[in-house]
């Protein structure tokens, strides 16, 4: 069943840049609800641009993963390839080049499992969730600081998976879960 929207989105009453950085500008904003009641938000606003989360499945049907350093949490974290869609590029379009980019393989076939919002009541960006299948070998220099580590799980074992405690970014575990549901 599919809850109705909200009809009336708060009046946005005014808006200010309280910080700035090459990548995030945050905002205030001041808002009018429907029912008349006023309140001050703050949202991290992106580039706009959206990003790829891409789960590559090989032929022998294992998962391609990265471990990577994880500024945010200063540690290292199993997940799926990822990143920024580039100016021009459709989400397929970037999700191969990051496939190339950060495991070597480009995909032939690609199928959209879900776009996702990333904490919505904060942050204005959306990730496509993608599969790959039909890999084949390919590498492009990405823009990694350091080789990331690349991680073949056999697919059969994605409950294993979930276990893993550097197994922990919740997109990495909703598209794991939205791949194990589509298949």
């Amino acid at each position: 069943m599919t809850q109705k929207k909200h009809p009336t989105p708060p009046q946005i009453l005014g808006t200010q840049v309280v910080a700035q950085s090459r990548l995030f500008t945050v905002e205030t904003l001041d808002l009018c609800f429907s029912n008349g009641e006023q309140r001050q938000y703050e949202r991290i606003r992106g580039g706009g641009r959206g990003a790829v989360l891409i789960v590559p499945v090989t032929e022998n049907d294992e998962l391609i993963l990265v471990r990577e350093y994880c500024a945010g949490t200063n540690d290292y974290q199993l997940g799926f390839p990822k990143g920024l869609i580039d100016p021009g590029e459709s989400p397929e379009q970037a999700a191969v080049r990051e496939l190339k980019e950060e495991v070597g393989f480009g995909a032939h076939n690609l199928e959209a499992l879900k776009k996702v919002s990333l904490a919505p009541s904060y942050f204005n960006a959306h990730m496509h969730i993608i599969a790959a299948t039909e890999l084949y070998p390919e590498r492009l220099s990405g823009d990694e600081p350091e080789p990331l580590e690349v991680v073949y799980w056999p697919k059969a074992q994605w409950q294993q998976l979930l276990a893993e405690p550097d197994f922990t970014e919740a997109r990495s575990v909703a598209a794991l879960l939205l791949l194990v549901k589509a298949c």
